[in-house]
This record gives structure tokens, sequence and C-alpha cells, in this order.
């Protein structure tokens, strides 16, 4: 199953990509554009207030020459010639506050109180002042300067310009506009592109979701077809994996609820079929009797050795065995592995040879000696009339490796990798004389202990080897 095609909607991860890249580019946007009008608005009332300084000194210098040789109508003439209508104001007062000169007569002949009007008392008191004020009898806003006219220590009067800013405030509004169509175009533009990449973003999301929904309802032969090196790529690519595991897991499950069921079913079956020959009349014979139910207590053995192995099992797959962990001479360990198989071993004419170095370990000694039982009950039910069982000890780099090789008929290449796996039988012909969950709970014991076991084999007939590595406590 393909989930890569799946339609994207306008639901939760796409609107919020989607809405998060507008609301950033909207808020990028609109940050820089009124960080440029207010650097442009700032730039040019300081750009035009220099300029007013400027001519403000230059047009006081040559007032103040007039004013000092007394020459007043020099004085007026200056201010008649500088002053332009509305746009350019210039007024010339005297020490004593009294207006001089005005290139605007039809406006100051209304005004009442000079020293009302911004800037003109602090340059009376001899303070060189300048700014933004609104016009003396209009609303608009003017840039004035107010400068005190002195010459070798005296006053000599105050001059007063002032130019409006109507004509470059109907400029900045336009640049308003333009700015802020420009951002409502960059806004739209940057929307479109936005709605791509939520769309493109979203889309491996909205698949990897739905693939998960798939997957949480069982659902498990399913595939993501996306491929992207980057951390989605990554995430499809383990989900991938992830589905691939609890298929096969499933599988596992289904097998081993098969396999539950088959030896399960077999010992109940025989002992229901004993009861019914013995209630049938059976039990009237001795013979037949004590076979029958030396058949039925075999069969409970063996149904009750399965379900002990299974509920093991299930304990320390699903963690919640604790081990009762204590320090251990392994020596120790394997003397009370080969006194339990004694008389089995001497049964079978099967002899058995240790050599184990001296090292202590730090575990469970009862789990350990489950799982070493485990090991050595395979091999000696594997070993041929007359053979040895060897048990070797070797120290390799922080721990203990023991191998137990038996010499019977070894076990197949085919057979290898499936040999710890629950209720796996190599010898299909003698199934029924084991649970089959023995190798697979020694190897549970071991990782639990922090170690690894594996099995090998030279081939057929050259018998097997199964390595044990346990992690060391100390050297004895």
């Amino acid at each position: 199953m393909d989930w890569s095609p799946i339609r994207i909607r306008w639901n939760s991860i796409y609107r919020k990509l989607l809405v998060t890249y507008v609301a950033l580019t909207a808020l990028g946007t609109s940050i820089l554009a009124i960080y440029i009008l207010w650097s442009f608005y700032g730039y040019f009332m300081k750009s035009r207030q220099a300029d007013l300084d400027a001519w403000s000194a230059a047009l006081g210098e040559s007032i103040a020459d007039a004013l000092e040789e007394k020459d007043l109508d020099r004085a007026k003439l200056t201010v008649q010639r500088y002053g332009a209508r509305e746009s350019v104001t210039l007024r010339l007062f005297g020490a004593d506050g009294h207006l001089l000169s005005t290139s605007a007569p039809e406006i100051d002949r209304q005004v009442s109180d000079w020293y009302a009007v911004a800037g003109v008392k602090e340059a009376l008191q001899n303070k060189f002042t300048h700014g933004v004020a609104k016009g003396i009898l209009s609303n608009d806003d003017r840039l004035f300067v107010a400068k005190p006219i002195v010459r070798n220590g005296q006053m000599l009067g105050v001059l007063r310009m002032s130019i409006t800013l109507d004509q470059f405030q109907r400029q900045f509004r336009s640049v308003i506009f333009t700015i802020l169509g420009t951002l409502v175009f960059t806004v739209l533009l940057c929307a479109v592109i936005s709605e791509r990449l939520a769309r493109n973003m979203a889309r491996p999301i909205k698949a990897m979701s739905s693939f998960a929904l798939q997957i949480g309802q069982g659902h498990l032969d399913g595939n993501l077809s996306i491929h992207q090196d980057d951390e989605i790529g990554q995430l499809a690519t383990e989900l991938n994996r992830m589905s691939q595991r609890l298929a096969s897991l499933e599988k596992e499950r289904r097998a081993f609820l098969a396999n539950v069921s088959h030896e399960l079913r077999t010992p109940v079956s025989n002992v229901l079929v004993t009861v019914e020959a013995l209630a049938n009349g059976a039990i009237e014979e001795p013979e037949l009797r004590d076979r029958f139910l030396h058949t039925a207590q075999d069969e409970i053995s063996r149904l009750s050795r399965l379900i002990q192995d299974l509920l093991d099992l299930g304990r320390l797959e699903a963690g919640v065995t604790l081990l009762e962990e204590q320090p251990l001479r392994l020596q120790d360990l394997i003397d009370r592995a080969v006194r339990a198989v004694e008389s089995r071993m001497r049964s079978q004419s099967v002899g058995i040879d240790v050599e184990i170095p001296s090292v202590q370990l730090y575990g469970d000694p009862e789990r350990l000696l489950q799982a070493f039982l485990n090991i050595l009950d395979n091999a000696i039910k594997h070993s041929i009339p007359n053979s040895t069982v060897f048990i070797v000890g070797k120290i390799e780099s922080g721990q203990i490796g023991v191998q137990i090789r038996d010499q019977g008929p070894g076990i197949s290449q085919s057979d290898l990798p499936h040999i710890f796996e629950q209720f796996y039988t190599v010898d299909r012909s003698r199934q029924g004389s084991g649970t089959g969950l023995g190798l697979a709970i020694a190897r549970r014991i071991v990782e639990a202990h922090g170690g690894s076991i594996v099995a090998s084999s030279k081939g057929e007939g050259k018998g097997a080897i199964f390595t044990i590595h346990l992690p060391i406590d100390k050297l004895l």
C-alpha cells in the first residue's frame, strides 16, 4: 500500500504551517517597511533641519552686519528678499522683542504675543532653538530655527526662520502608499510561495500520520514512499522499519499462539483419550491400566513443564522478572549444573569434560543455573552414546566465554538462524521430547545479565557449539 498520494486538506498541520509562514512574512516585511519609513523620515528631517540651520546662520551674519551699522532698511530688505510666501517665513525681532521685519505681514498683524511663538522667548534669552512647531495662525507643521543675533557680546536681535513641511508630508504620504502597496504585493506573493511550501511539508507529515493510524488499526502491510534527505525522510524510513518489525512480531505472535495451541492440545488430547479409555473399561485390566496411568502422568508432567516454561519466557520478555543478583563463582555454578544432569548423562553413556577458569560473576545464580541447564539439556539430548560434552571457559576482554560443545549430529546452516526461536526444534522426529522453549529462555536469561549467546556448528555430524558470554565481576 502506497501512502504518498494522500490529498492534503485544510486540516491542522497544513493550516498552521501556512498561517505561520504568512504571519512571519507579514510581520517581517511590516517591520522592515516601518524601519525604512522611520529612517527615511528621520533622515529627511535631520537633513532639512541642517539646511535650515545653515541658511539661518548665513542670513544671521548678513542681518547682523546691517544692524551693527544701524542700517535697518538693509536688514528689512534681506528679510523680504529671502522670505518666500507660505513656504519660507523670516522674522526679525529687536533685542526688546518687538517685531522689526517679517516676510508675512498679513499674518503677523494678527499676533499679539510673540513670546508665545515657539523659539522666540528662548532666543531673546540668547539661546539657539530649533525644532518642529505648528504654524502661527495655521495648523500646518513647520520646521523652525530661532537664532539670537549677537556681535561683540551685544544682543542685536533675533532671527526666526521657518519652512513648511506640507510638501514633504504629501510626498511622504505618497511614499507610504507606495511602500504599503509593495508590502501587500510582497505578502500576497509570499503567501503563494508559503502555500506551496506548506503543502510540500504537510503532504509527507499527513501521509505519515495516516500511515501511523493504519498501523494502529492493525494494517501492517503498508509502505511509505517518501524519499527526502532530511529528518522527515529519516522518520519515514523509521516508520517503515517499525511497520516491518511490527509485521514480523505479529507473524511471530501468530506462530507462537499456533505453536502454544498445538503444544497444549497434544498432551491434553492424550490425557483425554487415556481417561476415556480408562472409563470405558481399561481400568479393569491392571497391565493396561498401569500403562495408561503412566502415559497420563507423563503428559501431565509435560504440560506442567510447558506451562512453567511459558510463564518464565513471558516474564523474561516482559522484564517483570527481578534478578536476585549476588557475587558467585562460575566454577560452582557449572558444578551444580553438571551434578543436576549427571545421572541422565550416565544413563545415556555421555561423558563430560569441564575446564573453567576461576572467575567471579555478579548475577542471579538460580536463573543462570537454569540457562546452563537448558543448554546442557540440549547438548545431552543430541549427543550420541559414548560421546563427550565439553565445557570450556576463556577470558576475553573483561568477559568470560563459556563454550558447551557436544559430539552429536550438529546443526545445519539453515537451522542456525532459528535455533533460539520459540518452539523451534531441529530434530522433528523428537519434537515431543521437549517444549521447544529451553534455548529461547536461556537466551533471555543471558541477555538479562548483560551477556550474549550464540550457536555455531562445523556442519552435520560434527556437533554443535553454544557459546555464552557473561561480564566478569573479578578474577579469583
